[in-house]
């Protein structure tokens, strides 16, 4: 496996297949899988070492994402400048210990996630939210299938559905420490940006945003989008986005089945204290317990997502992704031409 991340991803051996077969088998046996889903919501290392530092001084920078405490909230900024905040292997890292930092710490009690003011010329000044998987990356095969789009799934955004299990400490209403969280979205919310609205709280979006999820004209599975958008935008909405391509604008018909505010550019930080509050009640916790219980049992994660890793390794060892992605680097290569298209 060390030798084939080595490589580029029209040059991959397909190793990473025979990988997720592995995990697929581990996961479909449910004692083996939950045990194996429960080790993945454990707080990083990394977090581990970051927290007492964090509780005392209650702002964290990492090279990708920031985090701050504010008045009892926990702001999670993304700053991956070079890709308009791109995913990637070091990103994702940084973003989970984030996560991670927010829900240790006991004097918070809501998070937000948020993008930076950027640097690219074209959107220079202007907060970006996320703009997907770094195709850049891809192409240089250093999008691994295990170790980030598999992971992905099974810790950064199960924590942030679900929560964490932190040793010797028991969340009020259950085994897993959670908290609500507030998706901040302005400009734009592509592929891994909108799924992780599908895991969020509450949503804000700046008039000016959109939404799309472009994985599969990219030749993969968008995240667990196919296993949770349906029932956050219906039956239709959820085909014509994945299979379709279809963006939603914030001002758009349908925005209110993505975003639940839609506020000017200069009313969201207000609009986001004023959604922070309404979340940090005891009540809103409790609730948001019980509506992710009913709206996705674990079984049927689980099993999901056994399938969901095989396919999803097949389909970016496969040609056809290899090809767009050398397309796309060989195109120039920018995030931004992504965001055009």
């Amino acid at each position: 496996m060390a030798e084939e991340r080595r490589r580029r991803q029209t040059d991959k051996l397909g190793l990473e297949i025979d990988q997720a077969a592995l995990l697929q088998a581990f996961l479909s046996v449910p004692d083996v899988g939950n045990h194996l889903m429960a080790s993945m919501v454990r707080p990083t290392r990394r977090a581990h070492e970051l927290i007492d530092g964090f509780k005392r001084s209650g702002n964290v920078i990492l090279d990708s994402v920031s985090v701050e405490r504010r008045n009892g909230v926990g702001h999670i900024t993304f700053h991956n400048f070079t890709s308009l905040n791109a995913e990637d292997l070091p990103f994702l890292r940084d973003f989970e210990a984030a996560v991670d930092l927010v829900l240790m710490d006991d004097q918070i009690r809501v998070g937000v996630l948020r993008g930076a003011h950027m640097k690219h010329p074209k959107y220079i000044g202007r907060r970006v939210f996320c703009s997907g998987l770094n195709l850049k990356e891809l192409a240089k095969g250093r999008i691994p299938v295990v170790d980030y789009l598999i992971a992905r799934e099974l810790g950064l955004m199960s924590k942030l559905h679900r929560g964490i299990l932190l040793e010797g400490k028991r969340g009020a209403y259950g085994a897993r420490v959670e908290k609500p969280w507030i998706a901040a979205v302005d400009s734009f919310a592509i592929g891994g940006g909108m799924q992780l609205l599908l895991v969020a709280d509450w949503v804000i979006a700046a008039t000016d945003s959109w939404f799309n999820l472009p994985a599969a004209r990219e030749g993969f599975l968008p995240g667990l989008a196919n296993f949770r958008l349906s029932r956050t935008v219906g039956h239709r909405l959820a085909r014509r986005l994945i299979l379709g391509g279809s963006t939603v604008k914030a001002t758009g018909p349908e925005a209110g089945l993505v975003c639940d505010q839609v506020v000017p550019s200069a009313e969201m930080d207000a609009v986001i204290l004023g959604a922070a509050a309404l979340l940090s009640e005891e009540a809103a916790l409790v609730n948001r317990v019980f509506l992710n219980r009913a709206d996705e049992r674990p079984e049927e994660l689980r099993k999901y997502l056994a399938d969901f890793g095989l396919t999803q390794a097949q389909r970016m060892c496969s040609p056809d992704v290899a090809a767009k992605a050398k397309a796309f680097e060989n195109h120039g290569g920018t995030t931004t031409e992504r965001v055009q298209q």
